[in-house]
């Protein structure tokens, strides 16, 4: 699966060529990783690869929108499907403008203090990650790992162990430029 999931980034995701990432950052390759969560096959695959490594004890997975919402999406199905159930939600980047005016949609489904996930669909610094992290502790929830699909490898991973934190990548940039 992992060789596979590689083989799907570099088709639907890499590309080489100058951009200006969310960080602000400049860099002369894009992984948007968007086409290959939202793919049928990409999806169940990091969804099944993020479940196999899934601490016994997590009871949900998301991250903050849009990036992270496929993914969580997908370790909720594939976990439904091999009977351990892992609830997905959704880290919003503002609160909701009404009615409950929530920061984590799916909240509901996680008790005071529940073990989560964060996960990520690409990560260059670690912001977006770090910032979920946040949103979802004020919430209630508690963090015990954290995943993106691709690791640019340009400081994320240091950022998070900087809070205690371990970033599990199911791709690195070099994985994805020796393919």
């Amino acid at each position: 699966m992992q060789n596979r999931l590689v083989a799907l980034l570099r088709e639907k995701s890499y590309r080489r060529m100058k951009v200006v990432l969310a960080s602000g950052r400049e860099s002369d390759f894009y992984v948007d990783a968007r086409q290959t969560t939202l793919h049928a096959e990409g999806s169940w695959i990091i969804g099944s690869l993020i479940c196999d490594r899934l601490l016994p004890e997590v009871e949900g997975a998301g991250g903050l929108t849009m990036g992270a919402d496929p993914i969580a999406s997908a370790v909720a199905t594939v976990s439904w499907y091999r009977q351990r159930p892992i609830h997905a939600f959704i880290v919003r980047k503002e609160p909701k403008a009404h009615g409950t005016q929530a920061w984590v949609e799916g909240r509901s489904n996680l008790g005071p203090g529940a073990p989560v996930a964060i996960v990520e669909d690409t990560t260059t610094t670690g912001g977006s990650l770090l910032k979920a992290i946040d949103r979802a502790q004020l919430d209630g929830l508690r963090v015990v790992q954290c995943f993106t699909v691709v690791d640019r490898e340009e400081g994320a991973a240091e950022a998070l162990a900087a809070r205690g934190y371990t970033l599990e990548a199911l791709v690195r940039r070099r994985d994805l430029e020796a393919a």
